[in-house]
């Protein structure tokens, strides 16, 4: 009888416990599920602290928002207007923190931030703490603060935040690049991106130059090896393969970009020289 009784009880608790092993997180995370499907993502970059050109931004097609906190001017109550004025835009807010610290890793993860791009990646330590920070128990120690989050993403945003925030690490030197096995292996980094620019100046090679080619195979490899999402800048999309992760232009080349388009849309002849035939067959410019 005792033995029948253990058994009903160790039924009822497995019972009790099976449904809610078997609910599926909600992802709202779109980058996050483009990735592990295989895709390609593409962030453009925003560092004015301006709701209207956040919301063109994040609703032109990039697939996130690289919002631009380490070199720029904004702080967490203008990034929190801009994502509140959107947000409903199909881009995916990430916020490149100053830092790896506990208080600006909370405050953007509070305010809806749904991946934190860590800069200057030299130690993985840098990069566990910064884990830790963006997570709630138990698998890190984010404080259940108030915020913008919930009304963004929802009701079950603090149930389904560990599956949804990304972590991404940045490394810039070739102190990083020594310790890039270690840094990604870091359980809960979700990939690298490599700083092409920063990693030029930091070693003293350029592009193409075959010492800083080594250093982003190191890399690169590195992260493969660790199974995570490999980052660099878009205009590497075309001439390397491997990639998964990309920051696009910022608004100023954007707007450079578009207001050229329009007005060689407008007049093919604007920015060519007397003479010049803008289209083979059709009258030379005057």
């Amino acid at each position: 009888m005792k033995t029948l009784r253990l058994a009903f009880i160790s039924f009822l608790t497995l019972s009790w416990l099976l449904p809610a092993q078997a609910q599926d997180v909600r992802i709202f995370n779109t980058v996050k599920a483009k990735l592990e499907a295989g895709q390609q993502v593409v962030g453009g970059t925003v560092s004015t602290p301006d709701p209207d050109i956040y919301c063109a931004m994040a609703n032109s097609g990039f697939d996130y928002i690289w919002i631009e906190m380490q070199h720029s001017h904004l702080n967490y109550t203008d990034v929190a207007r801009m994502i509140w004025a959107c947000k409903d835009a199909p881009a995916i807010p990430f916020i490149r923190v100053p830092d790896a610290t506990e208080g600006d890793i909370q405050k953007a993860t509070d305010i809806g931030a749904l991946g934190i791009i860590v800069p200057m990646v030299d130690t993985a330590e840098k990069m566990e703490n910064a884990v830790k920070f963006a997570h709630y128990p138990p698998l890190g120690r984010r404080s259940q603060g108030g915020g913008q989050y919930g009304a963004i993403w929802g009701s079950d945003y603090r149930a389904a935040a560990n599956d949804n925030i990304m972590v991404i690490a940045m490394i810039e030197t070739e102190e990083g690049v020594a310790a890039a096995n270690e840094i990604a292996g870091v359980n809960g980094v979700d990939g690298v991106f490599i700083a092409s620019s920063d990693l030029s100046s930091f070693s003293g090679y350029q592009q193409g130059d075959r010492p800083y080619e080594t250093l982003v195979t190191r890399v690169k490899s590195a992260t493969e090896a660790a199974g995570k999402f490999v980052g660099g800048p878009s205009g590497w999309m075309t001439s390397r393969e491997g990639y998964n992760f990309f920051q696009g232009p910022g608004t100023n080349s954007l707007i450079r970009m578009g207001v050229r388009v329009s007005l060689e849309e407008s007049d093919p002849c604007r920015f060519l020289p007397s003479g010049a035939t803008p289209v083979q067959g059709e009258n030379p410019c005057p």
